[in-house]
C-alpha cells in the first residue's frame, strides 16, 4: 500500500491555473498533489550571442525554491551569492526539455525565458516545473501568434514530465516525498507525445532489471498522456 493509498498507476491530483500573474506573457500555477510551482514565460526580442544572426529562437529556464517550500527554512541562494549544483542542474534540464519541443526556426530570432518557482515541495518539483513551464510557454507563444509575429506554430506537441520509481518492491507512478525519500529506484521521464526527450534513472537503494525498466516506462507513458491532456485543456 502506498502512503497516499493511491494505486500503483495513479497520479496525484493535478490542477493547472493559468493567467496567475499580471505582467508575464504566459503564466500558470501547477499543483501536483502538494507540490506547487509558479511558472512564468517572458518574451524578449533578443537571443544569446552564440546564436545571434542565425535566425533561430531560444528557450531557456530558471528554477528556484522559496525558503519555506520545504519543512524547514532554506536559505535563499541569492543570499549565499551563488546557485547550488542541484538548482543549476534542474534549470538546465527544464531549458533543454522545453527546447526539444520547439521549432526554433518558426519561433524566429527571439528568446523566451521560463521561470519556475517552487512554492511548496512534496516530490517531483522538476517534473511539475517542466509540465507547467510548457503551459506558460504555450500561452506566451499564443500571444506571438495572435499578434502575427510568428507565421507558423513553433510548438507542435506538449512537453510533459513525470516521475516513476520502485517503492516497496513495486513500480509506481508519480512519487511524492514519502515515497521518493525511500524509493529503491527513482526516475524522471520527460516526453513529447510518445517520444522520449530525456530519462533520468538511478538505483538509490537497489538495482533494477530490464523488465522493471519497461514497466516504469509504461507507467510514464500513461502519466504523460494524462498530463498532456490537462496541458491542452488549460491552454485551449
Amino acid at each position: 500500500m502506498r502512503p497516499s493509498r493511491r494505486q500503483i498507476d495513479e497520479m496525484r491530483s493535478v490542477s493547472i491555473e493559468t493567467g496567475v500573474t499580471k505582467h508575464a506573457e504566459g503564466s500558470c500555477l501547477i499543483k501536483m498533489g502538494d507540490t506547487h510551482v509558479l511558472c512564468t514565460a517572458t518574451l524578449e526580442d533578443r537571443v544569446p550571442p552564440f546564436i545571434k544572426g542565425s535566425g533561430l529562437g531560444w528557450v531557456t529556464a530558471e528554477y528556484g525554491m522559496l525558503p519555506r517550500s520545504t519543512s524547514s527554512r532554506m536559505r535563499r541562494e541569492a543570499a549565499a551569492g551563488k546557485q547550488g549544483g542541484r538548482t543549476v542542474e534542474i534549470q538546465r534540464l527544464i531549458g533543454r526539455s522545453l527546447r526539444a519541443g520547439v521549432d526554433r526556426v518558426a519561433l524566429g530570432e527571439r528568446q523566451i525565458t521560463v521561470d519556475c518557482d517552487v512554492i511548496q515541495a512534496d516530490g517531483g518539483t522538476r517534473c511539475a516545473s517542466i509540465t507547467g513551464g510548457w503551459v506558460a510557454l504555450r500561452l506566451a507563444v499564443n500571444k506571438l501568434m495572435k499578434a502575427g509575429d510568428v507565421t507558423s506554430d513553433p510548438l507542435v506537441k506538449p512537453v510533459s514530465a513525470i516521475s516513476c520509481g520502485i517503492y516497496a518492491g513495486q513500480p509506481v507512478l508519480d512519487l511524492d516525498y514519502p515515497e521518493d525519500s525511500v524509493a529503491g529506484v527513482d526516475g524522471n521521464f520527460i516526453m513529447t507525445g510518445d517520444r522520449l526527450i530525456e530519462v533520468q534513472m538511478s538505483a538509490e537503494g537497489a538495482t533494477f532489471s530490464r523488465d522493471e525498466m519497461n514497466r516504469l516506462m509504461d507507467l510514464a507513458n500513461k502519466g504523460v498522456a494524462e498530463l498532456a491532456k490537462l496541458q491542452i485543456e488549460a491552454t485551449s
